[in-house]
């Protein structure tokens, strides 16, 4: 009865502690292994087993009913031992799922480790397409040409009452002097108009070079009229220039005729080839009186 008792108790010991094998399967990895103490007055497995053995274990020619009791107390130990492993196999998998599970953040996300660099190239928002220009209104450069040459032609006939007026004057010998002064006036403003003629572009418009042509040669004829009808009335205004309050016909009248003539013909001339550009482009058409 005491080896039983002896038995039990160290069987009771062995059940309560862990055996140093399996320790090694609740320690993380790379962690120091510890060093195995027993506390004082404590003996060791092995110990205890030897001295069972000495105690109350029969020796190896004992009776068989000693040797059937031994063999049932070492059946009892071995269940206990092999679901002590089994334990620390259940324990040491679910601590290894938990560190692979407790790898991934809460959005589900795997973090990765502190210093890694991911391989996926950086997403970058995409640039927003460039506003597309609009097109400049493209304009025709007859038009502009066209509507350049119009403002020309309205300054054409400034002068023209005044011309008309002071001939009249001359023909009746009234205000000579006045009416010489106003022409010279008239025959510097048509040559000033073939000057700024020849100062813009006309080159896109349909027929430009006998417009060009026939417009100079009608403000050239005008001014020798004017220069011709001027020096008219500085011969009138001399003694025997007049004759029963009507001015006396000179060369000089025959001239400005001449030169007037030659005036109005370039002038109608000119008036046809500008009307049509006129209308293409909403603009004044022109009499030859008008230019």
């Amino acid at each position: 009865s005491g080896a039983a008792g002896g038995a039990a108790a160290g069987d009771s010991e062995a059940e309560r502690r862990t055996p140093e094998e399996f320790e090694g399967l609740f320690r993380p990895a790379g962690a120091a292994r510890p060093r195995s103490r027993a506390p004082e007055g404590s003996i060791s497995l092995f110990e205890q087993a030897s001295a069972k053995q000495k105690a109350g274990a029969p020796p190896a020619g004992g009776t068989r009913a000693e040797r059937r009791a031994a063999d049932a107390a070492g059946s009892r130990r071995r269940p206990l031992l092999l679901g002590a492993a089994g334990a620390a196999v259940l324990v040491t998998g679910g601590l290894v799922a938990g560190a692979a599970l407790g790898g991934k953040s809460g959005g589900g996300e795997a973090t990765q480790p502190q210093g890694a660099v991911s391989s996926a190239p950086p997403v970058e928002d995409p640039a927003e397409p460039e506003p597309t220009p609009e097109p400049e209104e493209t304009k025709d450069p007859a038009e502009e040409q066209a509507k350049a040459l119009d403002k020309l032609l309205a300054d054409s006939n400034n002068s023209r009452d005044a011309v008309i007026r002071s001939v009249e004057n001359i023909r009746k010998c009234q205000n000579l002097e006045k009416a010489a002064s106003d022409l010279r006036d008239a025959a510097r403003q048509r040559n000033g108009l073939v000057t700024r003629l020849e100062g813009i572009s006309v080159n896109e418009l349909p027929n430009h070079e006998r417009l060009t042509e026939q417009l100079t040669k009608a403000w050239k004829a005008s001014a020798a009229a004017d220069d011709h009808y001027a020096a008219w009335a500085d011969r009138v205004a001399r003694p025997r220039g007049c004759r029963n309050g009507q001015a006396r016909s000179t060369n000089e009248l025959a001239r400005a005729n001449r030169a007037s003539g030659e005036a109005t013909q370039a002038k109608q001339a000119a008036a046809r080839l500008w009307n049509p550009t006129a209308r293409q482009y909403g603009l004044a058409e022109r009499q030859a009186t008008q230019l």
